[in-house]
């Protein structure tokens, strides 16, 4: 057992991967920089893995085939994952499209008896395309682009996420306490 695994142990310290999926635009990045604050504020040592961060920094040269995507996916979970059993709350709000590519981050954090929640943001395409915060539902509707994930390209929602937020239905911060009640009630906080 590694100096830092003891250490968490010792002052118990329960780190967690919250892996946050939905189509772009549904409010998953908002909500976890809104939980990390709120839990920053609590004393908790937390780190939102954005996936456009990652994508540039860690995945750079990864298009968006089934098979980048999945790459992509792993990598992330990997470095959540690691984060996790060294006591970090590790937030990741990532699309992650197709269920096999969760379930392997799962099972990774399963085999080293990491925490981990799977949270779909199940904001309905139709909110998402109003929201667009970054143009691409205009582009994809306006031909420059394609295989944008819940359009022209697959989404598989999470058959048994262990929450599910509808973020048309409430307000930021309500989207965050939901998922600290999760925390909480799972032993996580």
């Amino acid at each position: 057992m590694t100096a830092a695994r003891r250490a968490v142990q010792e002052n118990h310290v329960t780190g967690a991967t919250v892996w946050l999926t939905g189509l772009p635009s549904a409010g998953k990045t908002t909500i976890a920089y809104e939980l990390a604050g709120r839990l920053r504020a609590e004393g908790r040592r937390v780190e939102v893995l954005d996936g456009d961060e990652i994508r540039e920094f860690l995945s750079a040269g990864l298009g968006f085939s089934r098979d980048d995507r999945h790459t992509n996916v792993q990598r992330i979970g990997f470095v959540a994952e690691l984060l996790a059993r060294n006591g970090v709350l590790a937030l990741v709000p990532v699309i992650a499209p197709f269920a096999d590519s969760r379930e392997a981050v799962r099972k990774r954090h399963q085999t080293n008896g990491t925490a981990y929640l799977e949270v779909h943001v199940a904001t309905p395409v139709e909110v998402c395309s109003v929201r667009d915060v970054k143009g691409l539902y205009a582009k994809q509707a306006a031909g420059e682009i394609s295989g944008l994930t819940g359009v022209d390209d697959p989404y598989e929602e999470p058959a048994s996420p262990d929450l599910r937020i509808e973020s048309q239905d409430q307000t930021v911060a309500e989207s965050a306490a939901a998922l600290h009640t999760l925390l909480a009630e799972r032993g996580v906080l």
